[in-house]
Parts: C-alpha cells; sequence; structure tokens
C-alpha cells in the first residue's frame, strides 16, 4: 500500500508540485558527435570511432549502425562493408572528447546544480526545488543551449528514479521525432508501458546471466520483472535486484553518487604489434604497473592484491592461443612502483610461453585501502623509503613529463597506441587550431 501511495503521489507531479525527481542526459554518439563538431563533412555519412591501437569499434554513427556494425567489433573483419559504404573510420582521439565532455558537463551544471557525472557522455541529475517549472521545456532548454555551445546532440530522460530516467532516455533517444529528444515518465500508465517494452537486458544493472537466470523463471520484459513478488528477489537474489525492482517501481532507493574512491584500478592494453620477446613484454608490464602505482597514490590509496594477465589475439584462430592471469597477495598493502613491479615481472615470468605471439597484457590493482590506514605485518613491511622516492619521482614526472622510468623500461623510445586514423587534437593543441581564413 505505501508503494502504490507513493507512485501516486509522484505521478501527479506536473499538475501539483515536484519533490524530488530524476534526469539522465546522454550525448548521442558521443565519440562521432564530436569529430562532425570540427569536421561537418562528416554528418550524414557512416562513421566508425576505433579503441586502443585501432582495434574495435566503440562508437558508431547512426548511419554506421544501419549498416550491420556492431558495438566491439574487430574492424578487420568488417573491411568489405568499409570499402563498400565508404564509412569514415577514425582512431580514437581522447584529449578532445575529454575537453569536450568538461564542457557538456559544466553547461549542465549551470542548469542543474546536482550533478553526477556517470560517465564522459552521460550524467545523472538530481532535480529539486523546481515545482513551478515546466520540465520539458527547462531540459529542452538545457539540451539546445549543449547543442548551440558545443555542437554534441544530446537525450534527456526524466522520472522518479535513477532507474527510471535510463528507461525514459532510452525511449527519448529512439523516437526523437516523437519525444523531441526529452521524454519525461509522468504517469503509472507511462512507466507500465515503457517497462513492458524493453527487455530484461536493456534495464539498467542486470547483466545476461541475469537476464536468462530471470526468462528461466519465465520473465520476459522488465515489467514481469517488476511484478515479481519481492520477498522472491530477497530471497533468491540480492539486495542490489531488490533496489533495481523498487527503483523500478517509481520508489526511490539510488540517490547520487559523490566522488568515491575506486575500489580497484587497471591498466591494459593492446600492442601495436604483437610481441613473441619476454623482455619486450616485461617492459610493457613493467609500465602498466608503474602505471597503476601512480594512480593508487594520485588517489592516496595503497594495494593488497595485484592481478596480471596476458593473452595472444583470440581472432587469430590460425596462430598458437594462449591466455592466462595471475593474483598475487601482496604481503604488505603498497603503491611503490618498485614494489609492484618486481611482483608483476615475476608473475610474467612464470606466465609467458615461447613461440606465443601476445597481442595484449594487463595489470589491476584491488583490495585497496587508504594510504593512513592500512594494516602493517609482523614480519614484513614496505622500505620505509620508498615513500620520499616515490613522492620525487610523482614531482619529477608531473614537472617534465616522464623523465624518471625504471631501468627495465624503454628508456628512449616512449611506447604509442597505434592511431593511423587520428582527428586533430582542436581544442587542447595550439598548432591543432582551426585556422579561418
Amino acid at each position: 500500500m505505501l508503494n502504490k501511495f507513493l507512485n501516486i503521489v509522484f505521478f501527479k507531479f506536473l499538475k501539483t508540485y515536484i519533490y524530488v525527481v530524476f534526469a539522465l542526459i546522454d550525448c548521442n554518439n558521443f565519440y562521432v558527435s564530436c569529430e562532425r563538431v570540427f569536421n561537418p563533412a562528416l554528418n550524414g555519412r557512416p562513421v566508425v570511432v576505433l579503441s586502443n591501437n585501432d582495434g574495435c569499434a566503440i562508437s558508431r554513427s547512426d548511419e554506421a549502425k544501419k549498416l550491420g556494425i556492431p558495438m566491439g567489433a574487430p574492424i578487420f573483419k568488417y573491411k568489405s562493408i568499409i570499402n563498400q559504404y565508404n564509412v569514415v573510420v577514425l582512431s580514437s582521439n581522447y584529449p578532445l572528447y575529454a575537453d569536450m565532455s568538461h564542457r557538456v558537463m559544466t553547461i549542465i551544471s549551470r542548469f542543474i546544480p546536482d550533478v553526477e557525472v556517470y560517465s564522459i557522455d552521460e550524467a545523472f541529475l538530481k532535480i529539486q526545488g523546481y515545482e513551478k517549472y515546466d520540465l520539458f521545456e527547462y531540459a529542452s532548454k538545457m539540451r539546445n543551449t549543449i547543442l548551440k555551445w558545443t555542437g554534441i546532440p544530446t537525450s534527456i530522460g526524466i522520472a522518479s528514479t535513477k532507474s527510471l530516467s535510463k528507461i525514459s532516455n532510452k525511449i527519448a533517444r529512439k523516437y526523437p521525432n516523437k519525444t523531441k529528444h526529452v521524454h519525461i515518465l509522468d504517469t503509472d500508465s507511462k512507466r507500465v508501458k515503457a517497462l513492458n517494452y524493453f527487455a530484461l537486458n536493456d534495464i539498467w544493472g542486470i547483466g545476461r546471466r541475469l537476464s536468462k537466470r530471470l526468462q528461466n523463471i519465465g520473465c520476459k520484459n522488465a515489467l514481469d520483472f517488476v511484478n515479481l513478488p519481492e520477498q522472491w528477489v530477497k530471497s533468491n537474489l540480492s539486495i542490489v535486484e531488490l533496489r533495481i525492482q523498487k527503483e523500478l517501481k517509481g520508489v526511490s532507493n539510488l540517490d547520487l553518487d559523490s566522488l568515491k574512491i575506486k575500489k580497484s584500478i587497471a591498466t591494459t592494453r593492446s600492442f601495436e604489434e604483437p610481441l613473441s620477446d619476454l623482455i619486450k613484454l616485461k617492459e610493457r608490464v613493467s609500465t602498466f604497473s608503474l602505471s597503476c602505482a601512480e594512480k593508487l597514490r594520485r588517489q592516496n590509496s595503497t594495494c593488497n592484491v595485484m592481478i596480471v594477465f596476458i593473452r595472444s589475439n583470440y581472432f587469430r584462430k590460425d596462430l598458437r592461443q594462449h591466455s592466462c592471469s595471475k593474483v598475487i597477495a601482496l604481503p604488505f598493502a603498497t603503491n611503490s612502483s618498485l614494489v609492484l613491479n618486481s611482483y608483476a615481472l615475476k608473475a610474467v615470468e612464470d606466465m609467458f610461453k615461447s613461440g606465443i605471439n601476445y597481442k595484449k597484457a594487463g595489470v589491476i590493482v584491488t583490495n585497496l585501502v587508504p594510504n593512513n590506514s592500512y594494516q602493517l605485518g609482523i614480519f614484513q613491511n614496505e622500505d620505509c623509503r620508498h615513500k620520499s622516492l616515490m613522492k620525487t619521482m610523482d614531482y619529477i614526472n608531473s614537472k617534465y613529463s616522464e623523465k624518471v622510468k625504471l631501468a627495465n623500461q624503454d628508456l628512449k623510445r616512449r611506447w604509442k597506441m597505434k592511431q593511423e586514423f587520428l582527428s586533430p587534437c582542436y581544442t587542447t593543441k595550439i598548432e591543432d587550431v582551426i585556422q579561418i581564413k
């Protein structure tokens, strides 16, 4: 009865008053849209932006999606489509995308102060104190301002909870002509209709495995999941799924997240060329472990566990395959580059197999704790000199751009990603600023 009462109170908010509602604003095909801002010749053409080292498609224009190029597709598998339809292929230009994202988020904060930047192209908004505003008009004004000031198109979904705002945003994105890129789930009938339309894996927080499990008990869509007895969800799933179910019923269980310390940190890369030499592979993993150590120190954390993995190119079925990972429980919490590097190199030596062309490797540090409250060991602890040494290294590298390295790193060569189709960094490099003649 209480849930039903809360639903009734919210779904009359447009006619009476608004306490708190949530919005999700999403930049459409963000990486492609950033490229189109500075190169209008790309408008209306199929465009694909590739991942690190030009491997897979991570952003596609609507035109490219219609050609059947899926997200995450290895680009070499779609060369025939690319050549046939003259698809524009671009390398990821991360400095440009980060700068454009910052501009979009800054504009959003001018309209709504309570903002949670969820990803580089998404943000949740907590809307309260806007009882006298027409939310559709206000959201449309925000969207138009972003488009005018940055050139980035967006879609906005508004609802009583964060989970429902995700659903509402999908509707705004899927039916732009009908919704004008802004959709509000403001009635219970709209909510039920939307949930009945979307599949289980369209629900924010429900993955493929859980979708299959729910389908096995007769859940065909999001509405079927919402109609499951709460007691069954409590007994057979987890508190996370119970919160999602309540969110989809219109009862808010998720507030905006403040900036939190990461629970794990990863540095993983595909190589420009396959590596079959142990020394070169160790150099790469060494660089990755140092990157993780620097990130740990930046957020004042230490780690207790490190995971190192190496793998071959599983798309090359004609080559010998090998994929392996090693979990290292560290004897003490640390963020020292020297300590993490030594354990990472030992792990690579243990996993390496000769005759394998390795295409990717990575280092992940987890089980993080603040660097001022970690548990000291009885018999073994970090060398007390490391803390001062790391502080000095970080200072020099921040001032002079990675001048201090470890001896097993390549001291002459600075490894770079394969970016054969990279566009200019229009907003972050003075030499790439557009000149108007």
